[in-house]
């Protein structure tokens, strides 16, 4: 019975997720969760306390499904240490949230909805530190170039190239991207000794 529940907790939060990004935060409703799951009529509302609550658990599922999988994480750490293997791995990044568009584009809406509630802002704004710190940290253990300074505006950097990208494809071609996310890598990496 927990699993089962557990499944249609999942399937009720990733339904909020795409309401989001396609109606926005205001459009967030439990019906058009229901709607949006495949379930009857009135499910929502008996997972999710309030509304906060549902758009306080989509922004950590959005997180959750962005994290790399266990592969991934190991090719990443077998990988070697330069600055061309860092600018991959960016731009590998970039694509694994792009490929989530949906899930980014409803962190946005969320984002903007924080502005408004105090409560959200706070557990977002905890979610987001707690995310830039980790990415900081496995920065720091994987002895790849740059310091904490260099990771932090990589981060701020290749957000904006994402909203660019999920909001206004055609500003940039992919292959400029690309090569912004290299040059990024590169020029934010380049003054600072390795850390090894």
């Amino acid at each position: 019975m927990v699993r089962r529940n557990d499944e249609r907790r999942a399937a009720l939060v990733d339904g909020a997720i795409e309401v989001l990004a396609r109606e926005g935060a205001r459009g967030l409703t439990f019906r058009a969760v229901d709607a949006e799951a495949g379930v009857p009529a009135g499910t929502a509302s008996n997972y999710f306390a309030n509304r906060d609550d549902l758009l306080t658990q989509a922004g950590a599922r959005v997180y959750e499904r962005l994290q790399p999988d266990e592969a991934t994480v190991a090719r990443q750490r077998a990988s070697t240490r330069d600055r061309e293997t860092y600018a991959a791995l960016m731009r590998e990044l970039v694509g694994r949230i792009s490929d989530f568009r949906t899930g980014y584009l409803a962190l946005l809406e969320l984002r903007l909805e924080a502005t408004r509630r105090p409560q959200l802002r706070k557990v977002l704004t905890e979610q987001v530190r707690a995310d830039l710190w980790a990415n900081v940290a496995y920065h720091e253990e994987s002895g790849l170039p740059g310091d904490a300074t260099a990771v932090q505006l990589l981060y701020l950097t290749l957000n904006w190239l994402i909203v660019e990208q999920l909001t206004l494809p055609d500003v940039l071609s992919e292959a400029e991207r690309e090569r912004l996310v290299t040059a990024a890598v590169e020029r934010l990496t380049t003054s600072l000794p390795h850390p090894g």
